[in-house]
């Protein structure tokens, strides 16, 4: 299955990322597959280290910023090791390193150990709103590859369900979304 999350990595130099990744993994998060964008940075750090963390994280509003590339300020870490970085807002939190890539032209699979995991606190929890927005991060997220009607008319059936259910983060989360996918296309 795919675990919406968002990923952490370090280049050579120590420069933190922060991207929005689906990695395939089983029920019993024995197996993580990580499958990044060629043309991401995150792509280039895991190439570069070999490591990287997968955050399971209930924050929609740190998911969009992540996706649009608008963190301003880095969240709240911790350093693991020396070798992997850790969102401390994550309820929970897996370290993996690759073990193997098998590659493709598009997005080439890392497969990954998992050598630390934890948690941190509790999942509050997701509404209709707060998955709006994930699914709406996806897609401007995917801005080079889906025609922009395709995107504004999912966005507007999404904008419904953050109207409907979502609080101030959702709405603003939304609205970040929107302006980034607006300004892919111009």
């Amino acid at each position: 299955m795919i675990l919406e999350s968002l990923v952490t990595s370090r280049n050579d130099e120590g420069v933190l990322n922060i991207a929005p990744m689906g990695p395939s993994v089983d029920r019993e998060l024995q197996t993580i597959e990580l499958r990044p964008f060629k043309s991401s940075t995150t792509y280039a750090n895991l190439l570069a280290t070999s490591t990287a963390v997968v955050h399971v994280i209930d924050d929609v509003l740190l998911i969009a910023r992540a996706a649009t590339g608008t963190i301003e300020n880095t969240p709240a870490i911790r350093n693991l090791q020396n070798r992997w970085t850790v969102l401390e807002a994550a309820s929970r939190w897996l370290a993996v390193e690759i073990v193997q890539w098998i590659d493709d032209d598009l997005r080439p699979t890392a497969k990954c150990r998992i050598c630390h995991q934890g948690t941190g606190p509790p999942f509050f929890g997701f509404n209709r709103g707060k998955h709006a927005v994930i699914e709406a991060a996806i897609l401007a997220t995917r801005t080079h590859l889906l025609p922009l009607a395709e995107i504004q008319h999912e966005f507007e059936r999404l904008q419904i369900l953050v109207d409907k259910t979502g609080g101030d983060q959702e709405h603003e989360a939304f609205r970040l979304l929107r302006a980034s996918v607006d300004r892919s296309y111009k």
